[in-house]
């Protein structure tokens, strides 16, 4: 083998094992946005109406392209505001909800993650 080859050789050996390493090191940026907690919580009933629905997500998301959707007793969709992000917290949205009457609901959420990745889902609650 001639050294130019052997240079060339070890030279891509270093560089896909540096890319290897900044992979391997960062896998958090990898990851998407899911429902760390929410008030309330996901399948819970409660004595009396919410006034508010808060999610907080495991990442940072893009508040301003969130939505959520809430559904009532009969599954038809009710009026709300618009979502919007928690100023003191870029993990979490906050939808202020009408007065609700006993039965079960379901609030639809779309956001993205700042990865660029969108994600969906529900949180179901019963109002008794």
């Amino acid at each position: 083998m001639n050294r130019s080859f052997l240079r060339t050789l070890l030279g891509s050996t270093a560089l896909i094992t540096s890319l290897s390493a900044a992979l391997l090191a960062s896998p958090p940026a990898w990851a998407h946005a899911r429902v760390q907690t929410s008030t309330p919580a996901d399948g819970a009933t409660l004595d009396a109406a919410p006034k508010a629905l808060h999610i907080r997500f495991n990442e940072p998301i893009e508040a301003a392209i969130s939505r959520i959707t809430l559904q009532g007793p009969a599954g038809s969709a009710l009026a709300t505001e618009k979502a919007q992000g928690d100023p003191a917290d870029d993990h979490a949205l906050n939808l202020a909800l009408p007065p609700l009457a006993a039965g079960a609901y379901r609030a639809q959420w779309v956001t993205m993650g700042r990865d660029g990745h969108r994600m969906s889902g529900a949180i179901r609650f019963t109002v008794k």
